[in-house]
């Protein structure tokens, strides 16, 4: 086992690592911005370095000033968390011959799996299903582009091959718009991501997102912690997740996590990492695969007991899992709301000095979160604060305990999207459940019509 790991990442991800490493006897290295000087996790670290100004581009992006920092402390292995480098191929790369290890999948895995048509190409040869639309990237004459639609079918969605984050993506209903929205979204995944490549997909018109969580060890072992339910989400990003979702039979999870944990296998995988599906009409169909841990794993955690951070540490360190598929049980319901600085309807950033902060508890209640009274969140970072996860024998416990834990949680001094997450929490749609990707979306516009 490691005797000393750098945390390449900041908030309250860092922290929860360092939690992870703590309780393992793994000395902990923080890397931090000059804006990140004061936060916590820093002051608990075992050792801090400073790896640049305030900016991403010249911190958490810095790839020389992080290895330095793990060559200066002599760190062991290093833990990309998630966001920021955790799936740079480059940096894993850059880690790996630099002598350390890297928590996390091996370069060659992220990168396959990084492109979103070459690992769909992935899964399609391992049996997992995919949305159907074009047979990998759009030829370059839009004439050949339109021959290709009209065998997908209208609607679909252009995507950026290495897009990620909800950008590079747009929905075409006609083929008028088509030229027009090819040539746009290729602009624009040349601009964010240094690739122009784009693909088609046929655009389900009201799918859920589902997500199926695996663990691969580096001996083949590989396993499914079953599905999340994510789709509460706004402008592609998710703001509420819990699991396990409704409506998923015990016997459509063991196929579909099934298939994932023999793809893992195919592809020679290695860490934790999520397959994202869209479902509809009982039908899965695979999108991507984040090769990092998720923001949300701690409602996997919930219902399965299974520590992540502490599995992937283990599988990095050449340990072989100590589970089986057999092993896994699915106990009780978990929900995960984000707390983040915003205007909870309208969206925009709210950073800002934190004047009082009071963390809410109870039976079933987790808190993650770095901030602290008097903390000042910057403007320079994810909007991410908090995450309150909230788990019960059942789902209506699990909604009534997160209700109790938000009404009293403080946070003041800042604006938050904690009245945003209430009233969800007595919506009759998302109390009845099945809600689609585009639920929240519509909501939010019915709050921000003019007058």
């Amino acid at each position: 086992m490691f005797e000393k790991i750098l945390i390449a990442n900041r908030g309250e991800i860092a922290l929860r690592i360092q939690r992870a490493c703590r309780e393992m006897g793994i000395k902990t290295v923080a890397v931090h911005s000059e804006a990140d000087a004061n936060a916590k996790y820093v002051k608990l670290a075992d050792e801090s370095v400073c790896i640049g100004p305030a900016p991403s581009a010249q911190s958490y992006l810095n790839i020389p000033a992080i290895i330095s920092a793990a060559e200066v402390t002599d760190a062991e292995a290093i833990h990309p968390g998630y966001g920021f480098l955790s799936e740079n191929a480059d940096f894993a790369e850059r880690v790996e011959s630099s002598g350390f290890v890297f928590i996390g999948p091996r370069p060659e895995t992220i990168r396959m799996m990084g492109d979103k048509v070459s690992a769909k190409n992935a899964m399609k040869k391992a049996g997992v299903p995919c949305v159907p639309g074009s047979n990998g990237a759009l030829p370059e004459s839009l004439d050949e582009v339109r021959g290709v639609i009209r065998a997908v079918g209208y609607p679909v969605i252009i995507k950026a091959s290495a897009g990620g984050g909800g950008r590079g993506m747009r929905v075409v209903h006609t083929e008028a718009a088509l030229s027009n929205a090819v040539i746009i979204t290729r602009n624009e995944a040349q601009a964010a991501f240094g690739n122009p490549t784009v693909y088609a997909e046929k655009f389900l018109e009201n799918p859920r997102h589902i997500e199926f969580q695996v663990l691969v060890d580096e001996h083949r072992n590989a396993i499914h912690l079953g599905e999340r339910e994510c789709s509460m989400q706004r402008r592609h990003q998710k703001i509420l997740e819990e699991a396990p979702a409704l409506g998923i039979s015990p016997r459509l999870r063991d196929r579909i996590g099934g298939r994932c944990a023999d793809a893992c296998r195919r592809i020679g995988y290695r860490g934790v990492g999520t397959f994202e599906f869209l479902f509809e009409k009982n039908e899965f169909y695979f999108i991507e695969m984040n090769t990092r841990l998720q923001v949300e794993h701690p409602v996997t955690e919930a219902i399965t007991g299974i520590d992540l951070v502490k599995a992937q540490i283990r599988v990095a360190a050449g340990e072989k899992l100590s589970i089986r598929q057999r092993d896994v049980s699915w106990k009780g319901h978990a929900i995960e709301c984000r707390i983040n600085a915003e205007d909870p309807y309208k969206l925009t950033p709210s950073a800002g000095r934190i004047t009082q902060y009071h963390a809410p508890g109870g039976p079933g209640i987790r808190v993650d979160s770095h901030i602290y009274h008097n903390y000042m969140v910057p403007p320079y970072y994810d909007s991410m604060i908090a995450k309150v996860i909230a788990y019960g024998d059942n789902r209506d416990q699990a909604i009534a305990r997160m209700r109790i834990a938000l009404s009293e949680m403080v946070v003041e001094g800042i604006s938050t999207n904690i009245p945003l997450h209430l009233d969800l929490l007595s919506d009759a749609a998302f109390l009845t459940g099945g809600t689609s990707i585009h639920y929240l979306e519509q909501k939010l516009a019915n709050y921000n019509k003019p007058g």
